[in-house]
């Protein structure tokens, strides 16, 4: 039986109980996990083949046999689409290691649709963060009516999160975007870079016509071609085309071989100029929040355009600046000579996501400081930016804390945006990360880990109410927090095992879980133990 796109969806969504789009259907076709052809200009799909992925695909059930029964399928958040998951400002700018904000709205709030707990938290609270990073949980506690103070070691995280939580002027946002995007492309019009790309993408879509044709990855799943050889030689069969069009139309492509710099290291030279003369425009500009917006704006755009391959674009092996074999598209690819695509798309997409938080927030307080959590002094620190909102939290005290440490020896929290970095001169503390992936996973590694973790909880109880309420995220696979809470004086009382489905930049289909260690102090745990003794 052949099904149309529109009926493979919808049969789909049936078999499974979610929303398949037909956008969903066509991704697995153009990926090779379910066999398709085409009958009068129209795609078809065989019932077996579609059958045969979704059986095999029962992510809880399968699962649940790889990592244990006490896996928490409701905290896997299955029914959210990524549009939910990635919800207004949570997807303003990449970020490694983030968690989804319905897990911190869960955990903080009591409830989120059909799923409901105790709730340990109430609107008016204010919820600490002491690894801030992106700044998930001071966005969610602004949508909950909660305050929420957030602490990083690099500014550049929380350049992230206060941008992600402030209030702009949005006419002046948008005006002086435009402004900046005309100027952009005049600039790139008197280039030349329009008319090489246009004809390079003629080329290029011709010869992936040729020789990558929809059923190409379906084969390479198969093992009827050599993805790694068939690559390699239409690599270089088109590379003459591209070096005859680099040659005719001028462009620079010569990377400094010797240079330290982020910046000159991962952008082609045109790239590079467009990079600087926006970075430029922008500093002309007097409003410090509409310059912080554009900022950030223009960091999420220059992720984007750095010379490495699609697939490789969060791990950056070597520079790459000619058309490549793509594994992650299965053609080929070419690196970007202009920013102004990805520029115009982020200006437009950025604005909206403000607009549309801004019609969920709440009159509420959230900041991150910049400092290391082991050590700072919170409220006088934060009185420097918010005195009145200190002398309040000063007397409340702070209810609790939900946050996700650093997994140790995974990643180089500073390095994952240097290009940030280097283009807006903040400064870097990468000795005062902890856990980070330079230090490795080893024993001495994984001491410092716990010795680290556990003094950031110690000084932030200094701040918290006696009652308070602990929530960590982690992936603990070294056993190591009832190790960090016991330094800290605290006492693990309850362990939600949580599948993480879409992991970022990781292979989806491997089963994956991370806990959430729920903590309070030592003390207030003794004396509820008496109680239920008694």
């Amino acid at each position: 039986m052949l099904l149309t796109l529109k009926q493979a969806s919808q049969w789909a969504s049936d078999y499974i109980n979610k929303n398949v789009t037909t956008a969903n259907i066509s991704y697995l076709i153009q990926y090779g996990h379910i066999q398709s052809k085409l009958e009068k200009g129209v795609t078809l799909i065989p019932l077996e083949s579609l059958e045969e992925y979704y059986g095999q695909n029962n992510r809880e059930k399968r699962w649940k046999n790889e990592l244990g029964d006490d896996l928490n399928w409701a905290l896997s958040f299955e029914k959210f689409k990524e549009a939910e998951t990635t919800k207004h400002v949570h997807r303003l700018h990449p970020y490694k290691g983030k968690f989804i904000p319905q897990l911190v709205e869960y955990f903080l709030d009591g409830h989120i649709d059909d799923y409901k707990k105790e709730a340990y938290f109430q609107a008016g609270d204010i919820v600490l963060d002491p690894f801030c990073g992106s700044g998930t949980t001071l966005v969610q506690a602004n949508e909950l009516g909660m305050h929420a103070i957030g602490i990083d070691v690099s500014a550049f995280n929380a350049f992230i999160s206060n941008a992600k939580v402030g209030t702009f002027n949005y006419v002046q946002l948008y005006d002086e975007g435009l402004k900046i995007t005309a100027s952009l492309k005049n600039r790139v019009a008197r280039s030349g870079v329009i008319a090489f790309e246009s004809q390079l993408a003629e080329k290029l879509k011709a010869f992936n016509n040729k020789y990558f044709p929809i059923s190409f990855k379906r084969k390479v799943r198969n093992g009827e071609i050599d993805q790694k050889k068939y690559g390699a030689e239409k690599e270089a069969a088109f590379l003459e085309t591209y070096s005859q069009l680099i040659s005719e139309h001028h462009i620079d492509i010569q990377m400094p071989k010797d240079s330290t710099r982020f910046m000159k290291q991962w952008y082609l030279p045109g790239v590079k100029a467009e990079i600087d003369f926006v970075h430029s425009e922008i500093s002309k500009i007097e409003d410090s929040s509409t310059q912080n917006a554009l900022r950030l704006i223009l960091s999420r755009t220059i992720r984007s355009c750095r010379a490495t391959t699609h697939a490789d674009l969060g791990t950056l092996r070597k520079p790459v600046t000619t058309t490549y074999y793509c594994r992650k598209h299965g053609k080929i690819c070419k690196p970007l000579f202009s920013i102004l695509g990805w520029w115009e798309r982020y200006c437009k997409d950025s604005l909206q996501r403000w607009i549309e938080f801004s019609k969920l927030k709440t009159g509420t307080f959230q900041y991150c400081i910049t400092g290391d959590s082991r050590t700072i002094d919170v409220f006088k620190m934060l009185s420097q930016v918010a005195p009145k909102f200190t002398k309040v939290a000063e007397k409340q005290k702070i209810k609790g804390i939900f946050t996700s440490p650093p997994y140790v020896g995974l990643i180089n929290y500073h390095e994952q945006h240097a290009y940030a970095y280097d283009l807006f001169g903040f400064k870097r503390l990468d000795e005062l990360e902890i856990g980070p992936l330079f230090r490795g996973k080893g024993k001495e590694a994984r001491e410092s880990y716990i010795q680290g973790v556990a003094q950031v909880f110690k000084n932030c109880k200094r701040f918290l109410a006696d009652d308070y309420n602990v929530f960590v995220v982690a992936n603990d696979k070294f056993n190591m927090y009832p190790t960090i809470a016991e330094i800290a004086g605290m006492c693990i009382v309850d362990e939600h095992k949580r599948p993480v489905l879409n992991r970022t930049e990781k292979n989806r289909e491997s089963a994956y879980s991370e806990t959430i260690f729920h903590i309070k102090n030592v003390q207030d745990e003794k004396v509820r133990s008496h109680e239920r003794y008694f």
